[in-house]
């Protein structure tokens, strides 16, 4: 009689799940595979999220997570467009002022009797058409798009103080600050509309031909037309996104406080440019996502509403978002400078 096979084989130890991963040639998905550069800002977001928990027993409240999300959705839409221009190493510092001038032209509509949604309409494309402008100039005129959206910040915001003769629009429809104020599901309106876009964009830029042909214009537009990308076109695309989001936010803007306001998004051009920056972003251009951008809008946001539960003076908060981005942009090019000295 034979022994079994069973008694003569070695018994050994099962291998833990990650190693036999590894045996077997697959890799376990790790954050920074999941969200790459938008990691490090979602982790400084959490990070964030838990100190203000332990220094105020009033930030987690449901009125103040509500106010927080009213507060970020809109610059955080715009920074979602701003995020578009700089990802092709553009900038666009007229997104405040669209914001202005496109929320007080649906206010001025509303205010003659116009229907509530022609007149949204009609401030979207007030906004669209500012980005067509910018982008025309930047891709076919050749102008540094610092310069073109810098005289657009200009002429954006005498316009708006011209026909309003700088005065508020007001009364407006019920109903239609309700699309800012309501709530669905106990989820502010707003926060919805913010998830909405960015859950958009991420797929444009990860999944479509579009957002492969913005990052490659963002990396080297000569090699992009070279390889057939339409490079014009993607230019003159993220400007008219960007102007159109910038209305977005005006029309919600208006929404909210029920009154068109002419001064509306001053200084939002640069918060929309540090959210980007603090999310990962690179203004060399080709490198950022959405949700790195979603996360450092809602970093500025957090400071912001942080420093205003804890009583801090609101200058020094403009110092610690100073400092965010110089940080940001110094590990950006630290991260570069490694890169190039492995590609040798």
């Amino acid at each position: 009689m034979q022994p079994s096979k069973q008694a003569d084989e070695p018994t050994t130890a099962p291998e833990s799940s990650a190693a036999g991963a590894r045996h077997r040639g697959v890799r376990v998905l790790t954050f920074g595979d999941v969200f790459g550069r938008d990691a490090g800002g979602i982790i400084v977001l959490l990070i964030l999220f838990g100190g203000m928990t332990l220094l105020s027993d009033q930030f987690l409240t449901g009125a103040n997570l509500g106010n927080l999300a009213r507060q970020v959705a809109i610059f955080g839409i715009i920074a979602i467009g701003q995020l578009l221009v700089i990802l092709t190493a553009g900038i666009d510092l007229s997104v405040g002022s669209v914001l202005g001038l496109a929320g007080c032209t649906t206010a001025e509509l509303l205010f003659h009797g116009v229907p509530i949604a022609a007149a949204i309409l009609g401030g979207l494309a007030v906004g669209a058409v500012c980005g067509l402008v910018n982008g025309l100039l930047v891709a076919y005129a050749k102008l540094p798009p610092f310069i073109v959206t810098l005289g657009m910040l200009g002429i954006a915001r005498g316009v708006v103080l011209v026909f309003t003769d700088a005065s508020t629009i007001q009364p407006l429809p019920e109903s239609f600050s309700n699309i800012a104020n309501g709530t669905l599901l106990g989820v502010p309106n707003l926060l919805w509309l913010f998830l909405a876009v960015v859950l958009l964009v991420a797929f444009v830029l990860r999944r479509t031909t579009f957002g492969r042909y913005v990052y490659a214009v963002g990396s080297n537009p000569e090699s992009a037309r070279l390889a057939g990308v339409p490079v014009r076109t993607v230019l003159v695309s993220v400007y008219v996104i960007s102007g159109l989001l910038a209305a977005v936010g005006g029309v919600l803007f208006t929404a909210r406080l029920g009154a068109g306001i002419p001064t509306a998004g001053t200084g939002y051009e640069l918060n929309a440019i540090a959210a980007c920056v603090i999310g990962g972003a690179s203004l060399f251009g080709a490198k950022g996502g959405a949700f790195g951008a979603a996360a450092g809008a809602l970093i500025v946001a957090v400071l912001n509403n942080g420093g205003n539960l804890l009583a801090v003076n609101s200058f020094y908060l403009q110092i610690i978002i100073g400092l965010l981005i110089l940080v940001a942009v110094f590990f950006d090019q630290f991260q570069g400078r490694i890169a190039a000295g492995r590609g040798r």
